[in-house]
């Protein structure tokens, strides 16, 4: 009988983990998406839900038993493979392994890290991103999503030119500027044009690491625009890897 895995997923790595850990042979792959986004990263392979669990409660009783979902066993191996950001998930999660004994494995891509060049203003939240500007920015570009855009409306003096994948909820606050659609990987070429077209002083950004977005960040080091750099939330303390292909060793090796 086959094992059933859980991916907390979103992202482009629980994709691609979804579908290489499809491929075992003894592995039936679940994969849950938050749906926060019109258009998420959806495996190609496996089973997908959408939608929250109600809290480390509700994903406890996921594990235990999915009678209530068309499937009466119990999930065997948990990997949170969500964005880096996505911190109340990732505690609700490991809570409810510890609580279920479920195996569980964080897979948690590198942060980026500074390098020569480099004009980062770290800060640990947005509210305090807000604040770093006053004083420092006129044109600013905000790429943080659109979940966090309520903490920059209120600065005025300060033109925005907010990228996310989808628009802001319908009457959420948001900063005076222009709102650009749009999803990763961009490249350099064209986020080194964007800075330039919208004569740019500032970036406001997440640590969210990878490759799909980074080219903003060595544009910006190019052009010599100070970078307001927001850093991840703690995450448990809990086995981690950096890539898919840890999470498949990992995968393997429990079974």
């Amino acid at each position: 009988m086959k094992k059933r895995l859980l991916i907390l997923g979103g992202t482009g790595d629980a994709a691609e983990l979804a579908v290489r850990a499809s491929q075992i042979a003894d592995i039936e792959v679940v994969s849950s998406l938050a749906g926060r986004t019109q258009q998420p990263f959806t495996p190609k392979t496996g089973t997908v839900r959408i939608g929250g669990f109600g809290g480390a409660a509700g994903l406890a009783a996921f594990l235990l038993d999915r009678a209530a979902n068309g499937v009466d066993r119990p999930i065997d191996f948990l990997i949170d493979a969500t964005h880096p950001f996505a911190a109340r998930i990732s505690a609700n999660a490991a809570v409810a392994a510890a609580e279920c004994n479920v195996p569980y494995l964080m897979l948690v891509r590198p942060a980026w890290e500074r390098v020569e060049g480099d004009r980062w203003i770290e800060v640990a939240g947005h509210s305090e991103a807000a604040r770093a500007l006053l004083g420092l920015s006129q044109r600013v570009f905000l790429t943080i999503g659109r979940q966090e855009l309520a903490a920059f409306a209120g600065l005025d003096a300060i033109w925005f030119l907010m990228r996310a994948i989808d628009p802001p909820a319908l009457n959420s606050p948001i900063p005076n500027g222009k709102l650009l659609l749009a999803r990763g990987p961009f490249s350099l070429e064209d986020e080194r044009q964007l800075l330039l077209e919208y004569q740019i002083d500032t970036i406001v950004s997440k640590n969210s690491g990878g490759g799909a977005t980074y080219a903003k960040i060595v544009a910006a080091r190019e052009l010599g625009i100070p970078v307001v750099m927001v850093q991840r939330p703690p995450i448990a303390d809990v086995e981690q890897v950096a890539d898919v292909e840890g999470a498949i060793a990992w995968l393997v090796k429990q079974l």
